[in-house]
This record gives C-alpha cells, structure tokens and sequence, in this order.
C-alpha cells in the first residue's frame, strides 16, 4: 500500500438493562467479588482483514481485554479490538491453554462499545456498580497490557466523573478521567470500584499526560442490551480512525477494518480506504470521530447517507451511499493534465486540511482548501436567463476572478438549465475565451461519479503564469440538475487538489 504520511492525534488507543444476569459470584447481583475479578476478565485477539494507516496490511488487529457480564457467556470490550474481525480469539481468566471462540453480537464505532458471546453457562460476571461515580473515587483497571497473557490490575482515583470526549475513534457524551494506568491491550477491560462493581470500561489513553479514559458506566448501561440482542448503535460497520497529516490537519476517516455484512461492507468500502465526507460534512476535520457520529446522530444509521472515499491502493475517488448506491469510482480529473494526482497526503494543497463552503442559499456545498479562505456564494444567471446556485472560493478571488495568479473554484448549479442545456453546451461556454489567454486544451473525456453523468476538459498554459484550468459539467443522474464545477491550478499540488473538489461536490435540488 501507498504510504499516506498519517498520524492519529495525541490519544493512543489502548489496545491497539445493563442488568447482568443473575449467576454464581460473590455480589448481591451475582457478580463477583473484588478478589475474584481474574476469572471474568477475558482477553480477545481478532483476526482478520486490517490495514493500518502506519503499518499497511496486517492479519491480526493484536489483542484486547474484555470482561463478561452475565453467567451465560456474553462481554463487554471495545469496537476497536474486535470489529472486522475474521475470526476471535478470547481466552478467560489469564488460562492460555484453552482458547475459546466467540460472535461479535453488535457494536458501535462511535461509543466504541461491542458485545461478543462465548459458549458456557455459570460462568462467573462482573456487576454493575448502582452508587454514583464521584471525583476521588477509588478504582481499579483490570486487563492484559501490551498483549501479556497475565492478568493485570493498576489502582488509581476517578480525576473526572463525567466529562464529554472526541477522540480518533469515538465520540462520547460519558467519559471517566482516572489515573489507574493503562496500556495497549487494557482496551475493553473494566474499570472496578473496590467491592468489584464496573464503573467503567477503558478504551483510551493519552500518555503524554499520563491520564487515562474509560467509557461511563451510563453510557454502557444506555446501549448494552441493544448491542447483547445483536442491533448495531450508532454504527455503520466500521473499525476507523481520524487521521492526520504531518502538519495535524484532518484529512478524514481511516478504515482499519469492516464489518461483513454491514451498512459500510454493502457500500463497498474497503479496510485501507479514507472516509473524506458523509452528507456534505467533511469528516475527522477536526482529528476525532467528532463529525462521522454527529452525521449518525442526526440521519440515523439505517438513512441513505452520501459518502466520499479515497481509496489509496488504488489512488481512486469514490462517491455512493451507505443504505444505497454502493460506491463507484469517479473519473480522476487530474489525470487528464499530469497522470493522476497521487495520494491526498504527498504536500501542497493535498496534503493540507480541507474544509466545506457553501453558497449563501445551502444548495450548493463543496470542500476546498482551508487556504482558500474568501468565500462569494451569490447566485449566478447565464445568457440563456438559468438561474444558478454557487459558491467561489480562492486565497484572492478578485485575483482568481480576474486574472491567473490566484488558484480557487466555483460550483454551480441549475434546475432550470436541464430543460434548455446540456453539459457540451456548459463547456462551450464556460472555455470560449480561454484561447485567448495562450490556454490550450487537453480535450474532451468522460465523466461519471455514482451521481452524476458528464465531461470534463483540462486546459493548459493559461496566461504568463501558465496556469491550469479544469471544468467538469455534469448532469444528476437523477435528471434534477445540471452542475458545472471549475478550478484554476498554478502547481501540481492544487491539481491534486482539483480531484477533492471535484468528488466533494454536492448540489441539493
């Protein structure tokens, strides 16, 4: 695979009714006691399809902690050790002499949350703690760090009870700060309070800080039976990451892994892909799962949601939907001035973050570079009397309006010019003048994205600067629109650029 040059943020992952069911174990709920807890904490090894932003393809995700929660077989443990998985491994109790498999039941990417089930019956649980969790409240994190089989507990105090917390891979509204210190391969395990009882479950921490996180036991208690009757919360079947470049900037959401048979799986999405975009947002803009759950929460996880992906295997673009049409490379516009544009994350302006604009009416939407910072997004009216919304983007717009020292784009869109227009007819008008001004085109291609049909055409040694110019015109699939989308490159980095744009487009009529 393609190095990509991404980074993961600060946080490291730490793997990598909630009414428990009545059993044998030393608590009034039938779970076990403080001295006990060995015997209900479990580790897993998923193995599977994984590609790491880092490390490229590998078979094993590594290993995780988990711990069961009721007498007849089903755990707790986090999405991120588990989903994509192949096949699991779990051994109980630190007893590697006897491996034991087991079904991920359902899951959830943004909570970070997964349910799994073994075979048994009495086998002894974790329950569930009934006080409040406080500040200074002592506890305990159980597991296995850095894959040892060896059971493992650290003890600490609660820092914060309750906090808010967007990390790569998880979006949380409850989170307990502690510093029971964690390590890879404690993700899933409990957090305890002395007599036993879960406070929590861990799934991260930041070891610049030496601070560490566990899921709150509220947030568990909201979703659990969902997850144990085998329904997915806040989940399209993804095992993913916000990434980064070298500079810190977002670049979106990676797949380590997915889920067969779920909503991404469907799709088409692959491990190894970069989630770009879901339902116009731009996605791990900000270096977390933050916005990818915030899209979930709105539409819901069954909604047709558009997506975006750039799949650096193959150095494609692709555009379809989640709960619809399954993804289809779009055509690579800059492949038709320097061969391809290469992977997102080389420099320039494909490797800096990107963030969405919008025309001043919300129809139009489109990602560009944050540099690109002067935004016009007024309406547009062609010599045929079609009214178009759009939206202009550029570090200079009077100097990209006006001249070609500056780079930028425009997106445009029109019901009214489907009855009386045509995207030849978009292209004629839009490079009529531009021989004038020494440019000299590359010719007419093809274009088609899983929404649109169309051309597009690439100009080349516009002006003194020799600058370069691409359209795509395009009807909707769907007949509603015809778009024409336009952006000047002065370097191959914003020609690289130029294929974001053009596969981040969205017109909303």
């Amino acid at each position: 695979m393609a190095s990509v040059g991404l980074a993961v943020g600060a946080l490291v992952l730490s793997s990598c009714s909630f009414s428990f069911s009545m059993g044998g174990g030393g608590g009034a709920d039938g779970g076990v006691g403080f001295d006990d807890l060995q015997s209900a904490t479990i580790q897993l090894e998923a193995v599977g399809t994984f590609v790491s932003p880092q490390e490229g393809a590998y078979e094993s995700a590594g290993r995780g902690s988990g711990f069961l929660i009721s007498s007849d077989g089903y755990a707790l443990t986090n999405n991120h050790v588990v989903t994509g998985a192949g096949t699991l491994k779990v051994w109980r109790g630190g007893d590697q002499s006897k491996t034991l498999n087991a079904q991920v039941k359902g899951s959830s990417e943004c909570l970070d949350l997964a349910v799994v089930k073994i075979d048994g019956n009495d086998l002894p649980y974790i329950g569930i703690r009934e006080d409040d969790v406080a500040t200074a409240d002592e506890v305990y994190a159980a597991g296995y760090p850095l894959g040892d089989p060896t059971f493992t507990m650290t003890k600490g105090i609660v820092s914060k009870a309750d906090t808010p917390a967007d990390t790569p891979w998880a979006s949380l509204e409850h989170v307990i700060e502690h510093d029971a210190r964690i390590r890879s391969g404690n993700s899933g395990g409990p957090l305890v309070d002395p007599d036993g009882r879960l406070v929590g479950v861990n799934y991260a921490g930041d070891e610049q800080h030496d601070t560490n996180f566990a899921i709150h036991r509220d947030e568990v208690r909201r979703i659990v039976d969902d997850l144990r009757s085998g329904k997915n919360v806040l989940s399209l079947g993804i095992n993913g990451e916000a990434v980064t470049s070298d500079a810190g900037e977002g670049l979106g959401i990676w797949v380590n892994s997915v889920a067969s048979g779920s909503p991404a799986d469907k799709a088409g999405v692959e491990a190894g892909d970069l989630l770009t975009n879901m339902e116009g947002v731009a996605l791990g803009a900000d270096g977390t799962l933050g916005e990818y759950c915030n899209v979930l929460e709105t539409h819901g996880q069954d909604a047709t949601l558009s997506v975006e992906v750039y799949r650096p295997a193959t150095d494609t673009y692709l555009r379809g939907q989640f709960n619809g049409t399954p993804l289809e490379a779009t055509t690579t516009v800059s492949s038709g001035l320097v061969g391809g544009a290469g992977a997102p994350a080389t420099g320039g302006q494909a490797a800096a973050g990107f963030t969405t604009i919008t025309d001043d009416s919300g129809v139009v939407s489109v990602q560009v570079p944050e540099s690109w910072s002067q935004v016009d997004g007024t309406q547009f009216v062609d010599d045929k009397g079609n009214a178009y919304f759009g939206v202009e983007a550029s570090s200079d717009l009077a100097q990209y309006k006006n001249g070609w020292g500056a780079v930028g784009a425009t997106v445009l869109g029109s019901a009214e010019a489907v009855s009386n227009s045509t995207p030849e007819d978009l292209l004629n008008v839009a490079g009529k003048d531009l021989p004038a001004a020494g440019c000299v085109s590359k010719g007419r291609m093809d274009y088609s994205d899983a929404l649109h049909t169309g051309r597009f055409e690439a100009w080349e040694n516009c002006g003194p600067e020799k600058a370069k110019y691409i359209f795509v015109a395009a009807k909707a699939d769907s007949g509603r629109y015809l778009a024409l989308v336009a952006v000047q490159a002065n370097s191959a980095a914003d020609v690289a650029a130029a294929d974001r744009v053009v596969n981040s487009f969205s017109v909303d009529l």
